[in-house]
């Protein structure tokens, strides 16, 4: 009898260990950030909030923010990558993977803080997406600063040397141009009446423009806090010389980012035009619903890209419940940021394409 109840005594002792030890895992895991590029400020300041208590959202919100403050390689925030008129324009987005809520802003003019529009469009609204001026006069009418003009002496300089290159390169296709910067009309518009003209066109369809890190970029993070739960959000201001009124993957929810707050989360940055197509954060969380684990999920959403657009350039980032991380990228070495309690300070991993 007293050999039995020892028994039954190691055994709930064992489970009560396991069960002690699966909690001190949860605890070693949450909270956790990630974000594409290595943004380091910005996932400290995501990391200090979602350690000090903030829920994933506000911690998404406050890293995206730090990253437009600082205008993180000219790509995100006010005073870069200008339009063909020389505007800058902000597009970004706030994903909640509890409620599946989300806002977001698109081609928004005059105001500097995209990211805490897209918040304010979740939290005050039932839609999801908001565009150019009418999401400025939301955006202001709740609070945010604005007018503010978004260029900057570096951005003006620029688009100038821009212009003075004959507007090259840029985002259009079959069209000819009445001068070297338009305005722009279908080639079966135009009779090419001379020599001169067709030269013009070739030169046109030659110069393509150049998708990389300083010209197309995105902040796309991820955050879980400490009750486990996940957001997303970006914030980019766009392509540089895109044509006005563009809106890229940035605010578009699927494709710049994703998440389940049960299954997990994708963050993506690249040529957006092309990736807004395939959505690969859906696929990519998706796939890990369905037990692809992280690294060959974002491998599988790269490759559908690829296929149809060899010449592609992007990358994703796969984040899974466990809090397992990996990423995928084509046409360009690529580098995620990394923030967990096992890590004294932000890591940088580097994805191979």
């Amino acid at each position: 009898m007293r050999l039995l109840l020892i028994e039954v005594l190691v055994f709930h002792l064992s489970l009560l260990s396991l069960v002690m030890g699966h909690e001190s895992v949860e605890l070693e895991q949450y909270p956790l950030v990630v974000s594409t590029w290595p943004f380091i400020e910005a996932v400290r300041a995501a990391w200090r909030a979602v350690d000090g208590g903030s829920s994933a959202v506000d911690a998404v919100v406050e890293g995206c923010s730090t990253c437009e403050e600082l205008r993180c390689d000219g790509t995100v925030g006010p005073g870069g990558s200008p339009d063909e008129n020389g505007e800058t324009t902000m597009d970004a987005l706030v994903m909640d993977g509890v409620t599946m809520e989300v806002g977001a802003v698109a081609a928004m003019r005059y105001v500097k803080d995209g990211i805490k529009a897209a918040r304010l469009v979740m939290q005050h609204t039932e839609h999801t997406l908001l565009v150019g001026e009418k999401a400025s006069e939301f955006a202001i009418s709740m609070g945010l600063p604005g007018p503010t003009n978004l260029s900057s002496s570096e951005s003006i300089e620029k688009w100038t040397e821009w212009k003075n290159s004959s507007c090259q390169p840029n985002f259009r296709k079959n069209v000819s141009p009445a001068n070297n910067c338009g305005p722009y009309r279908p080639t079966n518009y135009l009779e090419l009446s001379d020599e001169t003209c067709s030269n013009t066109y070739e030169n046109q369809i030659l110069r393509l423009p150049h998708v990389g890190l300083h010209s197309h970029d995105t902040i796309s993070m991820a955050v879980i806090d400490r009750m486990g739960h996940i957001a997303v959000g970006t914030s980019t201001n766009g392509a540089t010389f895109k044509i006005p009124g563009r809106v890229g993957d940035g605010p578009i929810a699927g494709s710049s980012a994703y998440a389940i707050d049960e299954v997990g989360a994708c963050c993506a940055t690249g040529d957006g035009d092309i990736m807004m197509r395939f959505l690969p954060c859906y696929q990519v969380v998706e796939s890990m619903r369905l037990g692809m684990e992280p690294k060959l999920a974002a491998k599988d959403a790269i490759a559908r890209i690829t296929k149809k657009f060899p010449d592609f350039v992007g990358a994703v980032v796969a984040l899974n419940k466990l809090g397992e991380h990996a990423g995928a990228c084509h046409g360009w070495t690529f580098k995620y940021s990394v923030r967990s309690p096992a890590m004294k300070d932000v890591k940088v991993f580097t994805v191979l394409p």
